[in-house]
Formats: C-alpha cells, sequence, structure tokens
C-alpha cells in the first residue's frame, strides 16, 4: 500500500513537472501560421530566417510598427521590461530593495517625467508610429496564450500595457551613459582634498594649454563626495561607451561605390542589447539594428543611404556646489540673490518592504543630485549641496524624432535636416549613399561655458561656470567627401586644436582610429572581406607604443627572463590562444597599482584603469611617481617594473603551471554576456549566462574591454561590439550584419545564444536569409 501511494506521489511530481516545462516552453513565439489581431489595418506578412531576423512586410507605415512591436514582444519582451522599470525608476517594485540605488538616482533625475513630456513634443508622424508600436507590443501581451517570459514566472507579476512614452526611455537612458564626465567630475572633487592641482592634472594627460586651476580650498568642505560617487549607478572603472566607424569611398573599392563599416561598442548582457530586422511598407523601407522597446532602426541602410554611428564622448554634463541660503534653508544663493529650491516627492515602492519617499530639490543648473542620499547621513546638508547640469535634462528636447527623419532620408540634404533634432547625446553619424558620397556630422547640444572646462565641480551662486548656449548647429563638426576618400572615427579627438568650442578634454586614445588609418591607408581597393578583416584586427597599438618604453628599463632575472624574451618579439596581437597578451596586461595592471595607490589612497580604485597615457608620461618624465610616498625609500621606475613582473609571473605560474609558453590570454579574457535576473543562480544561471574566450583588448579595433580593478575577474571582456555592420552601396542586399548572442532574449529559445561563435570568430550574415517562417497578422 506504501508503495502505491508513494509511486502515485511521484507520478504526480513528474507530471507535475513535466507541465511545468511545457509550460515554461509555451513562453516562446508562435512565428508560424495564421493570427487574428485587432490592431491592424491589413494583413501583414513577418517572415523569419533561420536565425531568427523578421522581414515585415506591411501595407502601411502604422502597420510595420505594429509588427515591429509585435516580435520585439515576442522575443524581448523582459529586455523591454527592464529598460522601461530602470529609466522609470521602479525597479524596486520586482526585485526589492536591492533595486533602491538605481530607483533613487533616476527618480531624481526625473527621467519617467521627462518622457511623458517628450512625447508631446514630437512631431504627429512621429508620435503615430510610437502609437502603433505600442499597440503592436500591447497585442501581443494581450493575445499571447502561453506563458510570459522565464523573468515574469520568476518575479510572479505581469507587466502593465506598452505605453508610447515607454519607447522613449532607452534614447534618455544612452544620453546619461554617453553624456558626460560626472564621475572624473567627483573623483577630482575627491583629490583635491589629497594631491596639488598639477598632481590631479597629470592623471589626465594631455591637460589643457592653460594648466591647472586652483579651486578654493573649501568648496568641497563639508558635501559627501565619498558617499555620492558610491551612490551613482555604475561602479568606476567601467569602460565608457565606445565604437568604430569607418566609410572608403568608391574610388577606393572594387565595386566603385563607397563601404561605410561599423561597430558600436556597450555593455554586455543577455541578451545584447541589438536586434536585426528588415522592413518594408509604402514609404518605408529600412533594414538594420534597432533596440527592442524602440521602433526605429538606430544603425541601417535604406534603399539610398547608410548609415552608423560612434559616441563622441562630450562633456555634456556639469556638476555644481550650490550654497543654501543660511536664513532660509529653503532658498540657494544665485548671482542674483538667493533662489527658492523647487521640489517634488518621489514614493518609490518596494517589494516586501516599505515605501521610500525621495524628495528631490532643483536649481537653476538642475536637480540636487546630493539628494539621492539618506538624509540620516550627517554629512548632508551642511551648507551645501551639489546639482547637476546636463543636456538630457532639458524639456525640449526632440531626440527621437531624429532617428524618424533619419531612416527615410534619401541624400546628405534629408541626412542633415534629420540631425537637427538630434539633442542628447552627440554622436558622430557616418553616412554613405548610393550616388558615391560620404560624410561624417557629429550632431547634438554641446554646452557653451562662461569660463572654465568642466573638469570638476563648480560654484554655483557666482554664475560664472554657467551655460550660456549651445554649440551652433552649423558650427558642428562635420565633413562631406573629403579628399582623402575616406572618414575613420574611434571616439577619438575630431577636431583641430584651433577649433573655436570644447566639446570635451576627455577624447578617448588615438590607438584604435590609428590603427584603422594604417590599415586603409596604402592599401586597397577595398571589398567587403578587407572591411571585416579590419573589424576583426586585434593588434593592439597601446601594446606597441608602451611595451618598447617598459622593455627598455628592464634587466632580466632568473624569473622574469623568459616572459621578457616572450615579450620582446611578440607582435602585439591581443590573440586569446597567446600567452603574452596574459603576461603584458597583468603586468600593466599591477604596475599601474604600484604607481600610484600610494597617492591615492581610498580613491585608487575609481582611478585604477591601464592608463596608457599617464604610464607613458610616468615612463618617461614623471618618474617621481615611482616613489612610494608611505616608505622612507626612494624607489624608482625600473625597480618597480621588475617587483611587478616577478610578482605577476609569481602569480599567473600558480594559476596556470609553471611553464609561460602554455599560458593563453584566452584563459581570462573571456567575453561575458550575463543575464541581468538569473546570472550566478544554480542551474538557470548556466543557462541563461553566455560566455565564450575571446581576441582582443581595451586599445584593439576588436575591442575586449575589461573592468582591470575587479579583484575577481579583470579581465573579463564585458565591454564591446554587440553589433557589427559593413554596407556595400553598390548592392545594400550584399551588406553585413552580426550581433553577439541572438535575436531571442528568452533563455529557452534556440536564438538565445545561436550567434555567439559567428560573432566571436568574425562572420556575417549576408543580408538576410532564406524564409523558414512565415507568421500573417490579420486583421479581425
Amino acid at each position: 500500500m506504501f508503495k502505491r501511494i508513494f509511486l502515485g506521489v511521484l507520478l504526480v511530481a513528474l507530471l507535475g513537472g513535466v507541465i511545468g516545462v511545457l509550460r515554461l516552453f509555451s513562453s516562446l513565439p508562435v512565428v508560424e501560421g495564421v493570427k487574428v489581431i485587432d490592431g491592424v489595418k491589413a494583413d501583414v506578412e513577418i517572415t523569419r530566417d533561420r536565425r531568427g531576423v523578421p522581414h515585415i512586410k506591411a501595407q502601411s507605415e502604422e502597420d510595420a510598427y505594429f509588427a515591429l512591436g509585435y516580435v520585439h514582444a515576442q522575443d524581448r519582451l523582459w529586455q523591454m521590461e527592464a529598460i522601461r522599470r530602470v529609466g522609470s525608476g521602479r525597479l524596486s517594485e520586482v526585485v526589492g530593495e536591492r533595486g533602491l540605488g538605481s530607483d533613487r538616482f533616476m527618480r531624481m533625475l526625473g527621467i519617467n517625467k521627462l518622457v511623458e513630456a517628450q512625447y508631446n513634443l514630437l512631431d504627429e508622424p512621429v508620435r503615430r508610429s510610437l502609437d502603433a508600436y505600442s499597440a503592436g507590443i500591447n497585442a501581443w501581451m494581450e493575445s499571447h496564450s502561453g506563458a510570459l517570459p522565464p523573468e515574469f514566472l520568476a518575479l510572479l507579476y505581469r507587466p502593465e500595457p506598452w505605453r508610447p512614452s515607454d519607447s522613449l526611455m532607452w534614447g534618455k537612458m544612452m544620453a546619461i551613459k554617453l553624456s558626460g564626465n560626472r564621475s572624473d567630475e567627483l573623483l577630482r572633487a575627491r583629490l583635491s582634498a589629497r594631491l596639488t592641482p598639477e598632481k590631479i592634472a597629470e592623471l589626465w594627460p594631455p591637460y589643457p594649454a592653460d594648466g591647472p586651476i586652483a579651486i578654493s580650498a573649501g568648496l568641497f568642505e563639508g558635501l559627501p563626495l565619498k558617499a555620492l560617487a558610491a551612490a551613482m549607478p555604475e561602479p568606476a572603472g567601467l569602460p565608457r561607451g565606445a565604437s568604430n566607424a569607418w566609410a572608403v569611398t568608391g574610388k577606393l573599392t572594387t565595386s566603385g561605390k563607397p563601404l561605410l563599416a561599423n561597430d558600436p561598442h556597450l555593455n554586455f548582457g543577455a541578451p545584447v542589447l541589438w536586434y536585426l530586422a528588415d522592413i518594408e511598407a509604402p514609404g518605408l523601407r529600412v533594414t538594420g539594428a534597432g533596440v527592442p522597446g524602440v521602433p526605429f532602426v538606430v544603425i541601417g541602410h535604406n534603399q539610398s543611404i547608410a548609415w552608423g554611428m560612434t559616441s563622441t564622448q562630450s562633456d555634456l554634463e556639469d556638476l555644481f556646489v550650490e550654497r543654501i541660503d543660511s536664513d532660509d534653508p529653503n532658498r540657494y544663493h544665485a548671482p542674483d540673490g538667493p533662489l527658492p529650491f523647487t521640489t517634488r516627492n518621489e514614493v518609490i515602492h518596494v517589494l516586501n518592504a516599505e515605501d521610500v519617499t525621495l524628495t528631490v530639490r532643483g536649481t537653476r543648473h538642475g536637480p540636487v543630485i546630493s539628494d539621492i542620499l539618506d538624509k540620516k547621513n550627517p554629512a548632508v546638508g551642511e551648507g551645501k549641496v551639489l546639482a547637476l547640469a546636463a543636456t538630457y535634462l532639458r524639456d525640449d528636447d526632440v531626440t527621437p524624432q531624429s532617428l524618424y527623419y533619419l531612416n527615410r532620408a534619401q541624400g546628405w540634404d534629408d541626412f542633415t535636416a534629420a540631425l537637427k533634432n538630434m539633442g542628447t547625446p552627440q554622436l558622430n553619424v557616418h553616412y554613405a549613399d548610393i550616388n558615391d558620397n560620404i560624410g561624417f556630422m557629429a550632431p547634438g547640444r554641446v554646452p557653451i561655458r562662461r569660463s572654465g572646462r568642466g573638469h570638476q565641480p563648480q560654484p554655483g551662486w557666482t554664475g560664472e561656470a554657467d551655460w550660456t548656449g549651445f554649440i551652433p548647429y552649423a558650427g558642428l563638426p562635420m565633413a562631406f567627401n573629403p579628399p582623402q576618400g575616406r572618414i575613420v572615427t574611434a571616439n577619438n579627438k575630431i577636431v583641430k586644436d584651433d577649433y573655436p568650442y570644447l566639446i570635451t578634454d576627455s577624447w578617448d586614445t588615438h590607438y584604435r582610429a590609428q590603427r584603422i588609418l594604417d590599415l586603409i591607408d596604402g592599401a586597397g581597393p577595398y571589398t567587403m572581406d578587407a572591411m571585416a578583416a579590419i573589424q576583426s584586427d586585434a593588434l593592439s597599438m597601446m601594446a606597441k607604443d608602451l611595451l618598447p618604453r617598459m622593455l627598455g628599463m628592464m634587466t632580466a632575472s632568473e624569473k622574469t627572463g623568459q616572459a621578457l624574451e616572450m615579450l620582446g618579439v611578440w607582435n602585439g596581437v591581443m590573440s586569446r590562444a597567446r600567452p603574452e597578451p596574459l603576461i603584458f596586461n597583468s603586468w600593466l595592471r599591477e604596475f599601474n597599482r604600484a604607481v600610484y595607490a600610494d597617492e591615492l589612497g581610498d580613491m585608487f580604485e575609481a582611478y585604477w584603469t591601464l592608463r596608457p597615457a599617464f604610464i607613458a608620461a610616468v615612463l618617461d618624465q614623471k618618474g617621481e611617481w615611482c616613489d612610494n610616498v608611505n616608505t622612507p625609500e626612494v624607489e624608482d621606475c625600473k625597480t618597480l617594473l621588475g617587483k611587478t613582473l616577478e610578482g605577476v609571473i609569481d602569480d599567473l605560474g600558480k594559476r596556470f603551471g609553471d611553464e609561460p609558453k602554455d599560458w593563453s590570454w584566452g584563459d581570462v579574457h573571456v567575453a561575458r554576456f550575463k543575464h541581468p535576473l538569473f546570472s550566478g543562480k544554480p542551474l538557470i544561471g548556466e543557462i541563461a549566462d553566455i560566455s565564450i574566450a575571446s581576441d582582443g583588448g581595451d586599445f584593439t579595433v576588436n575591442r575586449g574591454a575589461t573592468t582591470v580593478s575587479n579583484p575577481e575577474t579583470p579581465f573579463d571582456h564585458i565591454h564591446g561590439a554587440g553589433l557589427r555592420v559593413i554596407y556595400d552601396l553598390s548592392d545594400l542586399s550584399k551588406s553585413r550584419f552580426m550581433i553577439a548572442t541572438g535575436q531571442s532574449g528568452n533563455p529557452l529559445s534556440g536564438h538565445y545564444r545561436d550567434l555567439v561563435e559567428d560573432w566571436r570568430d568574425g562572420r556575417y550574415m549576408t543580408g538576410f536569409g532564406q524564409p523558414r517562417n512565415t507568421l500573417i497578422l490579420k486583421r479581425r
């Protein structure tokens, strides 16, 4: 009897497990057949190829956007939901207190209110597109009879209907990420209590010609700078947004028409940010990469032009120290007398905890950023607060419609007219057309400061560092059919020294741009294969530049001799199969630590990256940094290089064996695409996380950016080219595309990780493949 009971319980459990698994798999989309649905004006055909890339054919633009919303919801609903929850400051509602830091920051900025107002500023055709796209998302959520994606099952909630303004969240979040240097401003302010202005200047070479400017010693006194730096939503040391793009004119190609290549670099996640689609409707024919939650192609081509983008690295943020009126704490000092703070209360609902009320004050510069801190902190409110001015906080921003018009541009004039709508962030937008023209423009609002260069927080009550306007559109950097026949940007400096306006003093290093130019100039005529080879290039110009300086100071010892011999003949290629990239990067990482950890103290990790420009200056002329200020002995750079290399050889030997020739960069340089919810969880984390050993490094064209301040995995590849595209303007159907993970965001899908090896190995999809599945959205 007991045996029958046991078998019965076991059978029920097994059936329950089978039903559970079947329920999970019902979250996968239906991609074939006929779906009768409300919301379309005529039948829409959605054909997918073997990689899951949709081709949408509709009888109107509105139906095309409806269908795109539908397929985005099918494939990436959780990713879309995560973007809007982070942007609106509502993450804590579903994940609890661990979401509070992000929510406080976003509520302080007021992003939710900004996008609601932004929607009403957009042109009517743009609003209609957003409305149709939102209707498509909601139609899938309402009609899908299976389970929602696994993340919703894990968190036990159902998403709210999609609003058109939700589609504007991503643009604001990218602007926040790409627009400025608030973290560097905070770090410089903190360092001012420890280092001289001259020493601070040396940490960020090259410094402007006018040299360091000492700031009143008491300006930052009483401000909770350390706590505020810790409260920023992204930890220090993460790679900044970056990218590569270049165009060559037809006179340099085998086809006689331009080629344009682009690979934007952003933080990795599972799934990757980008989603490929091909859209066809009367008045709209566009192909390329977009972002789930956004109805417009961000990087792509239509039948006449192609475009790509890189980050300009502009400084579009400033921090201001505001002095509170001692007679009235509800007011702050301004040039013409005290002004009242504006105030608003933000109530953050927290799962399984009490609500948190955040009172946000506003100033003439922007919101009081220090209000994100707990008011119980004794350092808060001691007569000063810190306010943030940023272009993305303006209430007249219509950036989203720049993409709408860009998708429809038929030539250079249409292209530049579309980009007039670009407010924030500033981007380098590359152009090529079927008439053998190439071009480039850097649209966006860049502030003109009355004084200063935006390096550190400025006193707000004087008005001396206030913004007086923006660089005129006609004065922004641009080029059209340059005589060299090519245009290259890789976050490098894009203007000459005599350019009349300040864009930034924080240009990225020149190494990637120089490598691309070296590969283009003197070669050709160019083919698509040649462009693809450049995108996969893993030679580090940084290593070629810095390593001879390091080796020139070294004397081989018994411990370091073999490593020095290997580095001496290394070609600088950051191959995952080779030991030299591992030895060099480990050595450079430890040398950075040894050079400035003593001077920076508890601010060391906030500054710690590979810093080649600073290290080159130290080795060439600033050798005093090699002396440890905490010891009576005077150390020099040669001694420090020797000690750090010996330490690296010992460490790598313990981890990978005694024979350096058996080590490999791929042992530690692993591209990791972590799932934001499931990563690290037993079983499901192994399914949801994606990883693969990869080539490249922080300064290679095939960028494999790392976070060297991470004590556990300093060389994990966590940032890079999640998308690669190459456009052939002689036949745009031959253009090549690749994204890093797969089209689906559902870990149970066959298209969740099916592209990762092709991405790593530099393979592409040419156009889109043969039809495999067809779904008809049929008007009810």
